[in-house]
């Protein structure tokens, strides 16, 4: 890669010929692959946008300009040439660098971000701040069309025109969020992408742009464009974002350099807030990214580009509740299943093709989504929610006033519970513990297995009412118990006890079970003891009865979760600890007050205490 190590930063990006701008750009994509592909990443959507951050870097000057991406899945570029290349290698590891862009980071990272919609927010804050200070630099918001399509997005495009600022909007438009982007916005895009009149427009703006070099006379003239090219559109096609005072320029070509460095700074010298639309190709320069765009919009570490496309047995617990979703949604035509454009983390595409008229994709639109489905749900439908943990945080608000409140019928399957791993502190699923617990008439399960799983499900179908169901990014087992003993499932809603000891109750739910359960048999070999384990198995309601009998046995309780402390499981039971007047001493292992970082998911469990090894000391340093 001569050119890439030739490169000290952004700023010696000015003196590279056409030329070497290509050879640039394909020595990016070659490095953005072989890292992404051994650390696993954000594949395709960085590789699509090598040229248009090119193009950014050469117009705009990060040291000055405030450039803000939307989500940042298409952010690598922009990593290695604002100072990272050297740290590159690290993306996504311990220590190393964020697969997203952070404030903490570096100081080309204007903000921290990782959920969708949020950038032109922030950039309309950053202008209002330049202007208030009389400062004099650009603020560009870089979004992609799914990001664009959320209703935030559309709060803050609502609130351009009053805040009297200048923003630059730069739409990222490869026709995909991590699905293929729905709804009736979307083929509004593409009827502009498509649109003869938009081509006419390029060419008048480089016809003036030529012809003038008086930056007032420059500016003056677009504005006699615009409305010169307005009279040119038919009653057919309306142009929203000039309706709502956000002047649109576009679409160009996104992998067009010199031509996105024109438009930039024709931009540069326009008064007031614009949008320009540039279209790219996902996982452009990669052949099988650019064939399979969803599935190479996120790999994992240790990717083999010869064999991953081949079909593999599916253990994750994605898999496994969606295959548990089919069995009971092929019995009743009630149940309707929802998910903001994740069709494919969830393994839905089998019920979207058998039944189409029961499968609702949103886009990305979380609050939305959880309001719809409390729709359904009180016109007599049985709504199943598909939606990660950290993405539910957006939707909490439905959730206790248009589901719970109302006492809705309607299963919300929160996937990636937990900790997360490599994509960090914005991905990470420890908040929907706390955030859920407290509110009424909601029934929250945490299946250790596929068995309890199944039951879980079956429950909330022959039971209805508002029902969450948590699971982590993880293999789903089958049945965790077997190599423990036999165990007799409960179906009304109670927790259960996997081995009966003495001395110190071990007490998880979830993903925890198993650790306690080996570090039950750890205990029982080093310290010669027999301790208990009970699994909560449901987190609310909690089942009072069991809990409080079994509390008065031990001197030491140990709770383990992988989600929040702060307003925990552990907090409950140590207040029924404490309301009982009861000298059981309690020690409790999650995650404290702090985001965590990204790390594989087993280095981030071992930072919140979640190993066997702490579990044993934990007994042995307690137990008199």
């Amino acid at each position: 890669m001569p050119l890439l190590e030739k490169l000290k930063n952004y700023k010696d990006l000015a003196e590279f010929s056409e030329e070497d701008l290509k050879s640039l750009c394909s020595e990016l994509r070659e490095k953005i692959i072989s890292v992404t592909l051994k650390n696993g990443g954000h594949l395709a959507s960085s590789l699509g946008a090598v040229e248009l951050t090119v193009a950014l870097l050469r117009s705009f000057d990060p040291d000055f300009d405030k450039i803000i991406f939307d989500v940042g899945h298409q952010s690598y570029a922009y990593k290695i040439l604002t100072d990272r290349k050297d740290t590159f290698a690290t993306l996504r590891t311990r220590d190393g660098i964020a697969g997203f862009p952070r404030i903490s980071e570096s100081k080309y990272d204007f903000f921290t971000v990782g959920h969708s919609s949020t950038s032109i927010s922030a950039a309309i804050g950053y202008a209002i701040s330049r202007d208030i200070k009389k400062e004099k630099h650009e603020v560009v918001a870089v979004i992609g069309d799914g990001a664009l399509l959320n209703g935030v997005s559309f709060e803050a495009l609502n609130n351009i025109d009053s805040a009297k600022t200048k923003v630059i909007i730069v739409l990222n438009d490869n026709n995909m969020s991590i699905s293929p982007r729905v709804g009736g916005f979307a083929r509004h895009l593409a009827a502009l992408s498509t649109s003869d009149f938009y081509v006419r427009f390029k060419k008048l703006v480089k016809q003036h742009c030529r012809s003038n070099e008086n930056g007032q006379i420059l500016a003056d003239r677009l504005k006699n464009i615009k409305h010169r090219l307005k009279s040119l559109i038919t009653p057919r096609m309306t142009n929203t974002f000039d309706e709502i005072g956000l002047s649109y320029w576009g679409p160009f070509d996104g992998h067009n350099i010199s031509e996105m460095e024109e438009i930039f700074r024709l931009a540069k010298d326009y008064e007031g807030p614009l949008l320009l639309h540039f279209t790219t190709q996902k996982g452009r320069g990669l052949e099988i990214a650019e064939k399979n765009p969803s599935f190479f919009h996120g790999v994992s570490a240790s990717t083999d580009l010869a064999t991953v496309l081949q079909p593999k047995e599916d253990k994750s617990w994605s898999a496994c509740v969606a295959k548990t979703f089919m069995s009971i949604a092929e019995s009743d035509d009630r149940i309707v299943a929802l998910t903001a454009a994740m069709k494919d983390s969830f393994k839905l595409n089998e019920f979207e093709k058998k039944y189409p008229r029961r499968f609702f994709d949103v886009g990305i639109a979380e609050e939305h989504m959880l309001t719809f489905a409390a729709g359904l749900s009180a016109a007599g439908m049985l709504p199943v929610v598909f939606i990660y943990s950290t993405f539910l945080q957006r939707a909490v608000d439905a959730v206790i006033h248009d589901i719970a409140l109302q006492d809705l019928p309607a299963l919300i399957l929160i996937d990636r519970a937990g900790l997360v791993g490599e994509d960090g502190e914005t991905h990470q699923g420890v908040f929907d513990v706390p955030l859920l617990l407290p509110i009424p008439n909601l029934v929250f399960a945490t299946p250790r297995d596929s068995k309890d799983l199944e039951i879980m499900v079956r429950n909330w179908h022959d039971n209805p009412c508002p029902m969450v169901i948590r699971y982590p990014r993880a293999t789903c087992p089958t049945e965790i118990t077997s190599i423990f003993g036999k165990s007799e499932r409960m179906l009304d809603r109670k927790a259960e006890i996997l081995q009966s000891g003495e001395k110190c109750l071990l007490i998880g739910f979830g993903s925890t079970v198993e650790i306690l359960l080996d570090a039950a048999r750890e205990i029982k070999e080093t310290l010669g003891i027999t301790v208990t384990v009970l699994d909560l198995r449901y987190i609310k309601p909690l089942d009072l009865n069991l809990l409080k009998s079994e509390l008065v046995k031990h001197e030491l309780v140990i709770t383990a979760e992988e989600s929040s402390l702060c307003g925990g499981v552990g907090e409950k039971i140590a207040r029924l600890i404490a309301s009982n007047n009861l000298k059981t001493k309690i020690v409790s292992l999650g995650v404290g007050d702090a985001f965590v970082r990204h790390a594989t998911r087993k280095e981030q469990w071992s930072e919140a205490g979640l190993t066997v090894s702490n579990i044993v000391a934990l007994c042995k340093e307690n137990l008199s």
